[in-house]
């Protein structure tokens, strides 16, 4: 089949579409001025490489000529790649929203040659998605004029600003206990008690809630919290959503017990996950926790890293034809392999001859501890752990001779700095030298390669970077690099981390409500310069964003950047207040403006030392900074003393006395204040 216009494209979502018989455009200047001279609808396909359903409706329906012939007739056609641009599929996304109709991938979406939609969804069917294209195409022809109302409808709607569309108002009002402490019980009023996560099927990690909880037992005090987070994080850990054998997480749970995943990895996922079991290794000292980081790095240093020292952005569902073979075993397999130790084995992760998912496999689902399982075989848990990681390392290896799931090897800046983030937060719990050198090589990449005269950019690929940045990515590679700082004490991640904010703070801030475009409306015009308010699976970008302009503000001394920080979040204030549980990371914010931020300047010859043994056990809402010299570098360092290593404590611009062990400042950190 000769090849389409994506043929030259990088990502590899539209390469798996360049040979399809549809005559498909990516997003550009061609394919929209065609639109307008030719006056033809504009069909916009948007999906990712590692979209089960996107691949199957490819197979069903843009593969099969009679679909592609009734497509070029009558529609240009424009495959997006929503990870290369997701600020389209965030408009996109939304238009098919404010239809009344379900939102998902693959999004198809007709849309007017000026760009304005009048009608979408998700995944048809063949038969379904000719009927769908043969009446748009005749309502084109003759009813347009009321095409062309109903577009400027859903034009008007998706462009309205935040104040409007939420009905925000910014208060100056105080950040109270009273409050956070709420927006804690009404977040876990939603926790399923018996399988962890929140009662939603399918199930997402959700790793923005458990960070906010776990932040919120420490703060308050309040054990039963932290509890309940690392309860669900073990569960998480158990099920089928991780990967047992090479380590990282799945995308999401079919069902409500973590059992059966939707069997992709994402880079964002197990970065943001890489952190958040991390700190609850910090905070439990639970061995569960650490295996899995070790494995988790393990797999993304090994499967995931490029030779440039970026991490790529995804593995694919499926692999030689269906969706988790990659992952799955039939009893045969297991027996043939594992022979005697199938008994304890399969008795671990729930293996049954009949399989335990559909068509007869199995997934592996660790259903009781290790220690239970040790003790009904008879085993010490020292004997029953070295067993284990032989059959484990002998069932990877065969599995590694299958047909290996597609990688997506486009490199995403802001997930990398998820990564980074995750990375710096491993290093701490656990010291291994080898993850603060990832870090620090994957924040250099970054920097040398998809920076450009402070413009960062959001994918790398043949070493090129190319598309300008969005803020999810600014907001993600900015919080990396001040917790490369936090690692490394080096004034240059605090430098590069205020150069990003500066272009973010020029070309992005909307004076008229204060919140950050998630584009860049200078870059290119589009129908909608949209913000991103909700914290999901990713956190919102204008969250991240606040966070970063506050700790930034700390170290800096920069008033601009706090005013920025506490204006954005006032603005949500009433609304996180009331509906915590998809604006976690606000109410993380909100957390830290309740307690305050404790600020700790570490000064003298074992400054570096001393702020690393300080961070092995988690402090949430901390900016620490530490020299070995007298420095005006870090305005938070200036005029402290190096002749002897001390410790200041300092929050709402007060300062506790200076001390000289960690005991003693760790004991001047401030927690929420109690209330009858």
């Amino acid at each position: 089949m000769k090849a389409n216009k994506l043929i030259a494209s990088k990502s590899l979502y539209l390469q798996q579409h360049a040979h399809n018989p549809v005559q498909w455009y990516p997003w550009s200047e061609e394919a929209l001025a065609k639109a307008k001279a030719e006056n033809k609808p504009i069909l916009v396909s948007i999906g990712y490489s590692a979209c089960h359903w996107c691949h199957v409706m490819e197979k069903e329906g843009f593969e099969d000529m009679e679909v592609a012939d009734l497509m070029n007739a009558n529609f240009i056609c424009i495959k997006i790649d929503r990870e290369e641009r997701p600020d389209l599929d965030n408009i996109y996304m939304e238009a098919v929203q404010v239809m009344g109709l379900q939102g998902g991938w693959p999004l198809n979406v007709f849309l007017m040659p000026d760009q304005k939609p009048f009608y979408g969804g998700t995944y048809f069917p063949k038969n379904q998605w000719m009927k769908v294209l043969a009446g748009v195409a005749q309502a084109f022809e003759k009813q347009y004029e009321e095409l062309v109302k109903s577009a400027e409808g859903f034009g008007r709607s998706i462009d309205r600003s935040v104040i409007e569309k939420y009905g925000l108002k910014r208060e100056e009002g105080e950040f109270t206990p009273e409050n956070v402490r709420a927006m804690a019980r009404n977040l876990l009023k939603g926790v399923d008690t018996e399988w962890g996560g929140m009662k939603r099927v399918p199930k997402f990690p959700m790793p923005v809630i458990w960070n906010f909880l776990l932040d919120m037992a420490i703060l308050d005090e309040q054990k039963h919290i932290g509890e309940q987070v690392c309860f669900t994080l073990k569960k998480i850990g158990m099920g089928g959503i991780y990967d047992h054998l090479g380590g990282g997480f799945c995308r999401y749970s079919v069902d409500g017990e973590w059992f059966a995943p939707h069997f992709e990895k994402m880079l964002y996922d197990n970065g943001q996950l890489l952190g958040l079991y991390s700190k609850a290794f910090q905070y439990s000292k639970d061995s569960f926790f650490k295996e899995k980081i070790k494995e988790t790095v393990k797999w993304l240093n090994g499967e995931m890293r490029s030779p440039e020292m970026g991490f790529y952005s995804a593995l694919d569902a499926d692999s030689d034809g269906a969706e988790g073979k990659f992952y799955t075993w039939t009893y045969k397999e297991l027996k043939e392999l594992l022979g005697l130790d199938l008994d304890w084995f399969g008795e671990l992760y729930g293996i049954k001859t009949e399989g335990n998912w559909e068509d007869g496999v199995n997934i592996l689902f660790q259903t009781l501890s290790y220690s239970e399982v040790a003790q009904n075989h008879g085993l010490t848990l020292d004997t029953f752990e070295g067993k284990l990681k032989e059959v484990k390392e002998k069932l990877f290896e065969n599995r590694s001779s299958r047909v290996r799931p597609g990688l997506d090897d486009k490199i995403i800046s802001g997930w990398n700095g998820l990564v980074i983030d995750g990375l710096c937060k491993a290093y701490l719990a656990i010291g291994d030298e080898g993850y603060k050198r990832s870090a620090l090589e994957t924040g250099n990449f970054i920097w040398n390669q998809m920076v450009h005269d402070n413009v960062l950019y959001r994918n790398f690929k043949d070493n090129d970077a190319y598309t300008p940045a969005f803020l999810e990515d600014y907001a993600a590679v900015i919080q990396s690099f001040i917790s490369l700082y936090k690692i490394s004490f080096s004034p240059l991640w605090l430098n590069r981390a205020k150069l990003l904010t500066e272009r973010v703070m020029d070309n992005f801030l909307d004076e008229r409500d204060g919140m950050f475009f998630f584009n860049d409306p200078k870059t290119e015009k589009l129908i909608a310069d949209k913000k991103e308010v909700f914290d999901n699976v990713l956190p919102a970008s204008n969250s991240v964003m606040a966070r970063n302009l506050h700790q930034l503000g700390l170290y800096l001394y920069n008033d601009t950047y706090l005013c920025q920080a506490e204006s954005m979040l006032q603005l949500v204030r009433e609304m996180v207040i009331k509906e915590p549980d998809f604006l976690a990371n606000w109410a993380n914010f909100y957390l830290e403006k309740s307690v305050p931020t404790a600020e700790i300047a570490i000064a003298g010859k074992d400054a570096n030392r001393v702020g690393l043994s300080l961070q092995a056990d988690y402090h949430p809402n901390m900016v620490i900074a530490a020299t070995t010299v007298n420095t005006e570098e870090v305005p938070i360092l200036a005029g402290k003393s190096t002749e002897k290593t001390i410790l200041y404590v300092c929050f709402n611009k007060s300062c506790k006395q200076p001390v000289e062990t960690i005991e003693e400042a760790v004991s001047q950190l401030p927690f929420l204040s109690k209330t009858k």
